[in-house]
């Protein structure tokens, strides 16, 4: 029945393709040539192109059937969908632009060509979406969805077993667990034997995906697991046990037809690093412009009540280990560790000036970071630059720590508006820091700068 359903989705998705990307290529003549675009060589006629057609549907169906998409994604994000559609399309206009080439015997506009290019994938791409959210709600009432058994125990099958029943869109029901575990369950889903067992739980199950989840420990019975469903009509996922490497965002890549799987990566990259840059550059321009009385106000004040300098330069280590210079409005007497070396600043430190201590208080002495910001030292948002003389005492002390160093500093953090900063607990700190790594967005940024501007105080 389910494998019936699949070819009924199969081949609407099929139609609906061929269907939009045949009225693109007609609307495509109409908009070049019927709405008052200037036409040189005049109007050609329109039967060349009805019969190019005969081309350019089966070559779409032929290019995007090979690309897998006719095939079930469920667990593909949309914007991946998009994309596949994206590089199909344009695999299939130039396809027509080399035949029209070769024949010779007559050009199409180009007009209409690079009309049809972008109206074809863009229909196309929308209706894979309207698609899928209809397939989504489908799942969610319980509708065509495929049956999956989990084979392997521990935190890992559990994860997987987790993500299946939060993402119901997914379309998959976990029928049952295979594990070397006495436990009856594994997050509500009954075990149904061990892994030696999986061709005859498998039967007897029906489940259409293996999804193989084994732990570390049970790694050599990946093949005798594999050699067993070799002749079985069941698709086949392998989850690799990585959580106790990955520590940030992982990915996988194509590396000349290897998989290779990235453990550690910031998810600052490409656009998203573009974003942040930008939105960086954009509000600490205007935050120094709106600011320039305040800064100059205290300057002046700083000037008259403790003397020069009014800016303290310290040296703190940045995106990828990267040393740099932060300026902050100087708070405390000059030269201030000349006895006791770098020691943390503490509540009520004795070395503070008068003025200096307001400015703690208030942490107007942060201002000037803007402009580090701006030079593009720091960000707005990120974890809080610390001195390199600590950093080694720190990195043997706490596990991880070096990779809240893969994105830029900021003048305000996560660990921040949650009131881990200064002298506390510095694994806190460090779970907040990762945890925005992880989970960073433009969103996340704005959230934490309203948080830091309604709490007054920004970070120690």
């Amino acid at each position: 029945m389910l494998r019936r359903q699949h070819e009924i989705l199969r081949s609407l998705l099929l139609l609906g393709d061929l269907i939009l990307v045949g009225a693109s290529w007609l609307a495509s003549y109409m908009i070049r040539f019927h709405t008052g675009f200037p036409a040189p060589l005049g109007i050609p006629p329109v039967e060349p192109y009805l019969a190019a057609l005969l081309v350019v549907l089966p070559a779409w169906a032929w290019v995007f059937r090979r690309r897998g998409l006719y095939a079930p994604r469920r667990i593909d994000s949309p914007l991946s969908e998009i994309a596949s559609v994206a590089v199909a399309g344009t695999t299939v206009v130039v396809v027509l632009v080399a035949a029209s080439f070769f024949v010779r015997s007559y050009f199409f506009s180009r007009g209409v060509v690079a009309i049809f290019w972008g109206l074809s994938i863009a229909s196309v791409a929308a209706f894979r979406l309207v698609a899928r959210k209809l397939l989504f709600v489908l799942h969610r009432r319980g509708r065509h969805l495929s049956s999956a058994l989990v084979v392997g125990g521990g935190r890992l099958a559990e994860q997987v077993i987790d993500r299946i029943h939060e993402r119901t869109e997914l379309g998959l029901r976990v029928v049952g667990v295979l594990a070397d575990e006495k436990s009856p369950r594994v997050r509500g889903v009954p075990v149904l034997g061990r892994y030696e067992q999986v061709k005859p739980v498998l039967h007897l199950c029906g489940a259409r995906q293996v999804i193989v989840a084994l732990p570390r420990e049970d790694a050599d019975q990946l093949e005798p697991l594999l050699s067993q469903l070799e002749d079985e009509l069941v698709d086949i996922r392998l989850v690799p046990d990585l959580l106790h490497v990955a520590a940030l965002g992982s990915s996988v890549e194509d590396f000349d037809g290897l998989p290779v799987i990235s453990l550690r990566e910031s998810p600052l990259v490409g656009w998203a690093a573009l974003q942040k840059r930008g939105f960086d550059i954009v509000v600490s321009a205007l935050g120094l412009v709106l600011a320039a009385p305040v800064l100059a106000a205290i300057s002046l004040a700083i000037r008259i009540r403790a003397g020069a300098p009014v800016f303290y330069r310290q040296e703190r280590m940045g995106l990828d280990g990267h040393v740099f210079w932060m300026l902050k409005f100087r708070t405390m007497v000059d030269d201030a560790e000349r006895e006791t070396g770098p020691v943390w600043a503490c509540r009520d430190d004795p070395r503070e000036t008068r003025i200096g201590s307001f400015l703690r208080r208030t942490s107007l002495d942060e201002l000037p970071q803007l402009w580090n910001v701006l030079r593009g030292d720091m960000s707005l948002v990120g974890p809080r630059p610390e001195r390199p003389v600590f950093i080694e005492q720190f990195r043997r002390e706490v596990p991880g720590y070096m990779l809240r160093h893969k994105v830029k500093a900021g003048v305000t953090g996560w660990a921040q508006v949650h009131r881990w900063r200064g002298d506390t607990s510095l694994h806190e700190r460090i779970e907040h820091d990762l945890y925005y790594i992880r989970h960073w967005s433009l969103g996340l940024d704005v959230r934490i700068l309203l948080m830091t501007l309604w709490r007054v105080r920004l970070p120690d």
